[in-house]
């Protein structure tokens, strides 16, 4: 591909746009630059003509910026917010983002225009700081006088008064001429006046950088709406129409907010894609909150009805999937488990960070007595799959049915053991780059078994153990596959996705299906999901478990 040629800045600054080109590629430079200067000199129309450029699909890596979050009225957090949701990544704090970041070593510059115009400048300094720690980060931070605690990063500086970094007799040709507008307004959003905060209608259509502020500001609880808002992170404050808003802020309240909330958000998302059949978040307790999600799977059998869900310390709690009420536990916890998935024989499976399987029966489960638990005191037959599987387990991602049982493992390869061939051991194919990250398997006919995996190389891949897995993904983004689960759904089958930036996909594939893609994000990384056989999804988080219904 042709790149396009870069047209020089304006003003006779083609000094000043050379050095900061050649600061960007310089792998030895200081990871931070600041664009000081005077009111007037020229720094937005400056940085606008840098981003303008160095977002063009074609730009080459070494001039590429990858995020822009204009300072005037954020705070910390909703700057974390704005670069979690441009870097694709899913995090509700300025330590999460930091955290998330320092796991990705691909290169990263963010550009900060306005620190001047912040609400929270201290704060965002030292975020700035912290991500130009980062080896792999580039920060420009636009400032009319850099403070002590910037210069002490030890950055690259360029004053914009200095006459080094202006050509005289371009910038006395352009003064001549007619100067060009629009600049300010591509890097300075506008501003809304303060909104009732009481009002679910107010919040969901206002200012989201305005919202959050105010917010931030107060301690009160404005009816549960506070609490939702902050849980929800940058999944409210992201361009959306008020009803989608409306949803992701209904699904986040907990269970002392101030009832009509309820309702009134419910009006409010009735154009939205989904709507909320129950939610519990942190802080619950008619019913409690499970505690943090990092695994579900939909029981069968003589515990149907209820889904498994794996928390943090490797408990197993079971739970009713028409309201999220405690069904009991599994009796062991497994410490260090990543995954659990409900197999046949009214058992549940686990799989820990070691590569390890081990079965237990739910506490309500039937088990056999006298004479006939005589005669099945050997291993039985999810045991031998079990033990074949793990030999190939090496990663987070398990699934199972009622016959079939998949692993994966960090190479990129899938491993699956059926009851109908329990005598071999199983079928591996290579569906990824880097690891597996997760699974789901589902037999939408009988004697038909699909595998659907994603991966760290942010690909869905299809596979029927008895063909050759198709050569194209059937999704693939820019960011990691972190969940999947599928159903059988009137003659096709329901997919959901999570990915690594806190986005949730659903589809229906099948001969009656319409291809619509239906999206929603909860506001914290998703962790888990879980497709119901009606066609719901549960979402889990770290702060939630979400039971939805496509509208």
């Amino acid at each position: 591909m042709t790149r396009r040629p870069w047209a020089p800045p304006a003003a006779g600054r083609e000094p000043a746009g050379a050095a900061v080109l050649a600061w960007l590629q310089d792998p030895h430079a200081p990871r931070m630059c600041l664009v000081s200067g005077p009111p007037g000199c020229g720094k937005s129309m400056f940085l606008a003509w840098l981003v303008e450029h160095a977002t063009e699909p074609d730009t080459e890596a070494a001039r590429r910026v990858h995020a822009l979050v204009p300072l005037s009225g954020h705070s910390v957090r909703t700057v974390a917010w704005q670069l979690a949701e441009q870097l694709q990544v899913s995090a509700r704090t300025p330590g999460e983002l930091l955290t998330v970041l320092a796991r990705d070593p691909r290169r990263t510059v963010i550009v900060l225009p306005d620190l001047h115009e912040t609400a929270e400048p201290a704060g965002i300094e030292e975020l700035a700081c912290a991500l130009a720690a980062f080896a792999h980060v580039r920060v420009i931070v636009e400032t009319r006088v850099p403070s002590a605690a910037l210069l002490a990063a030890g950055p690259a500086v360029m004053d914009l008064a200095a006459p080094q970094w202006t050509d005289p007799d371009r910038y006395a040709a352009w003064a001549a001429s007619e100067q060009p507008a629009g600049h300010e307004a591509a890097i300075h959003p506008g501003r809304q006046a303060p909104v009732d905060l009481d009002d679910p209608a107010s919040v969901c259509g206002a200012d989201p950088v305005a919202i959050t502020t105010a917010y931030e500001s107060t301690t009160g609880s404005h009816g549960g709406l506070r609490t939702a808002w902050l849980r929800s992170g940058a999944s409210v404050s992201r361009p959306q129409v008020p009803a989608s808003r409306a949803l992701v802020l209904w699904s986040a309240l907990g269970d002392d907010a101030d009832p009509r909330m309820e309702n009134e958000l419910g009006g409010l998302a009735r154009e939205a894609e989904w709507r909320v059949r129950w939610r519990r978040v942190r802080g619950d307790v008619t019913p409690p909150w499970p505690g943090p999600v990092r695994s579900l799977s939909p029981c069968c059998g003589e515990v149907a009805g209820t889904v498994a869900v794996l928390d943090h310390q490797g408990v197993v709690r079971l739970v009713s999937d028409s309201d999220g009420r405690p069904k009991g536990r599994l009796p062991h916890p497994v410490p260090g488990a990543v995954a659990v998935a409900a197999a046949g024989e009214d058992l549940v499976a686990v799989l820990d960070r070691h590569g390890r399987l081990t079965l237990q029966k739910p506490p309500t489960a039937s088990r056999p007595s006298g004479i006939a638990g005589l005669l099945q005191a050997g291993p039985s037959l999810w045991e031998s799959l079990t033990e074949q599987a793990a030999r190939h387990a090496s990663g987070p991602a398990l699934a199972c049915t009622s016959t079939s049982l998949a692993v994966g493992s960090t190479e990129g390869t899938v491993h699956v053991v059926t009851a109908n061939d329990a005598a071999t051991p199983g079928v591996s194919t290579a569906l990824h780059d880097g690891a597996v990250t997760a699974l789901a398997l589902v037999e939408p006919a009988e004697g038909c078994l699909l595998v659907y995996s994603g991966g760290q190389d942010g690909r869905v891949r299809l596979w029927d153990p008895d063909r050759d897995p198709l050569n194209t993904p059937i999704a693939e983004r820019a960011c990691e596959v972190t969940a999947l689960a599928a159903s059988p759904l009137d003659g096709g089958v329901a997919l959901a996705t999570g990915w690594a930036d806190g986005l949730v996909e659903y589809s229906v594939t099948g001969t009656d299906a319409d291809g619509r893609v239906r999206h929603f994000r909860p506001g914290p990384p998703v962790r888990a999901l879980c497709v119901l056989p009606g066609g719901d999804v549960l979402i889990g988080t770290d702060e939630s478990l979400i039971r939805l219904e496509p509208a």
